[in-house]
C-alpha cells in the first residue's frame, strides 16, 4: 500500500460551509481578541493545555492501494483513492482463503462522498474502520472544486453534475456489482440528485445508502438549516457567481487568511456539538474549509441554496437506508433527518447525543458501530 503526505495549507482561514467564515471575515473583531479566544478555548479550566485525543492523529495521511483520476463530462478530473478488501491487516493466506470461500454473495463496494469546504479526508475514522477490518472494498474521492480534483474553468457548479460526477467514480472504479453508498452532508445532496437522474442504477446497483448530516431540502417553519444559512451569509459571494473577475476572489481570500482565528471559532461553533471537542479536530475540519477557493464556494451557492430533493428520495425507498445525524447539529437539524425518515418509513434513524454537523468526525465510535451494522446485514 502506498501512502500520501500531501497536507492542505496550514495558516489559511477557512470554516465549515466556508460562507459562514467568509461574511464572517467583516466582522469588527481584533485581531488580539480572536487569538486570545483561540487560546482560552485550547486550554481546560485550570488554564492548562486541554488534553487532547487526537493530537497525533494521522489526518490526511492514510494509505491506499491505488490513486486514480476520473474524467468527468463537465470538465475537472476528479482525485480518487481506493482502499481494497483484506489489505492493512496481517491474515494467514489460509484464513484469507476461508473468508472469500464463506461469501455467498459478493460484498458491496463502499463508496464515501464528503460535504460542501471538505475532502475526502473528512471519513478518517470511518477509513481507519474499514481498513482495519478488511472486509470490504471501499472508494474515496474529492468532489469536484475540492482537495485534490480539478475545478470548473468558468460557470456554476450543480447538484445533479455532481450526481453525473458520482455514476463517472462508480463506472471508472466498480462498473459492476453493488455498492454502498455513503455521503455527508453536501455528499448526501449529490446521492440524492444520483437517484433523481439514475434511478435505474440505484435499482440494479445500489445495496444500501447511509446519509449522514445532510437534508432533502428546505422545511416550512423548521429550524435554520444549511440553504437558509447560505441565503443568508452567502450574498457577500454572489458577486463571484458567473464570471466575476479572479481578483475580486482574491481578495476575499485575503480577508479569510487574515481572520484565521475567527475562522478556527467558527468552525468550532458551527461544526462540532460538544462544549470542548478536540483542538486537533478543529484545526483538521478549518483545513480542510481552507483548502476550498472563494471561488468555488462561490460557483456552489446557487445549487446549495436551492437544493429540494423529497422527490428523488422515492427512488430509494426499497433499499435498507440508515439516517445518522447529531442532536446538536446547527446546519443540518435533527428535524430534517426525521422529515426524510417520513419519506423513507422503513429506514432507519440513528441519533447521536451531543454530535454537531462533523458528527462522524466527532463521534466516530456510535457512527462506525451504525454503519458496520448495515454493511454486516448486507453481507
Amino acid at each position: 500500500m502506498s501512502e500520501t503526505s500531501v497536507a492542505p495549507p496550514r495558516h489559511r482561514a477557512g470554516m465549515l460551509g466556508a460562507v459562514v467564515g467568509v461574511a464572517a471575515a467583516g466582522v469588527a473583531i481584533g485581531v488580539a481578541a480572536e487569538r486570545a479566544l483561540v487560546r482560552r478555548a485550547r486550554r481546560d479550566r485550570t488554564g492548562d493545555p486541554a488534553p487532547d485525543p487526537y493530537a497525533g492523529e494521522a489526518f490526511g495521511r492514510l494509505a491506499y492501494d491505488e490513486a486514480m483520476r476520473v474524467p468527468t463530462d463537465d470538465g475537472p478530473d476528479l482525485y480518487v483513492e481506493v482502499v481494497d478488501p483484506l489489505d492493512g491487516i496481517e491474515l494467514e493466506a489460509e484464513f484469507a482463503d476461508a473468508v472469500a470461500g464463506s461469501r455467498s454473495a459478493p460484498e458491496p463496494t463502499v463508496v464515501f462522498v464528503h460535504g460542501f469546504c471538505l475532502d475526502l479526508g473528512s471519513f478518517h475514522f470511518q477509513r481507519k474502520e474499514l481498513t482495519q477490518r478488511g472486509a470490504w472494498r471501499a472508494v474515496y474521492y474529492d468532489q469536484p472544486g475540492h482537495g485534490r480534483s480539478g475545478r470548473r474553468s468558468g460557470g456554476e457548479y450543480d447538484l445533479a453534475v455532481l450526481g453525473d460526477a458520482l455514476k463517472a467514480v462508480l463506472a471508472e472504479t466498480t462498473p459492476d456489482g453493488p455498492v454502498v453508498l455513503v455521503g455527508h452532508s453536501m455528499g448526501g445532496m449529490t446521492i440524492m440528485a444520483f437517484a433523481e437522474r439514475h434511478p435505474e442504477l440505484v435499482a440494479s446497483r445500489v445495496a444500501g445508502v447511509v446519509l449522514i448530516a445532510t437534508t432533502a431540502g428546505r422545511r416550512q417553519g423548521g429550524p435554520a438549516s444549511m440553504p437558509e444559512l447560505i441565503g443568508r451569509f452567502g450574498r457577500p459571494l454572489l458577486p463571484l457567481v458567473g464570471g466575476a473577475s479572479r481578483l475580486t476572489g482574491t481578495m476575499v481570500d485575503r480577508a479569510r487568511q487574515a481572520s484565521s482565528d475567527l475562522a478556527w471559532l467558527l468552525t468550532r461553533r458551527y461544526g462540532f456539538g460538544g462544549p470542548d471537542p478536540s483542538p486537533t479536530l478543529v484545526s483538521y475540519v478549518t483545513e480542510m474549509n481552507a483548502g476550498t477557493t472563494t471561488e468555488t464556494v462561490a460557483c456552489y451557492l446557487r445549487t446549495l441554496h436551492g437544493h429540494h430533493r423529497y422527490p428523488a428520495l422515492a427512488a430509494l425507498r426499497d433499499l435498507p437506508v440508515l439516517l445518522i445525524c447529531g442532536d446538536q447539529d446547527s446546519l443540518t437539524p435533527l428535524a430534517h433527518s426525521e422529515e426524510m425518515l417520513a419519506h423513507l418509513p422503513d429506514a432507519e434513524l440513528v441519533v447521536i447525543p451531543g454530535g454537531g454537523h462533523m458528527v462522524h468526525l466527532e463521534h466516530p465510535e456510535p457512527v462506525n458501530q451504525a454503519l458496520l451494522g448495515l454493511l454486516e446485514k448486507l453481507g
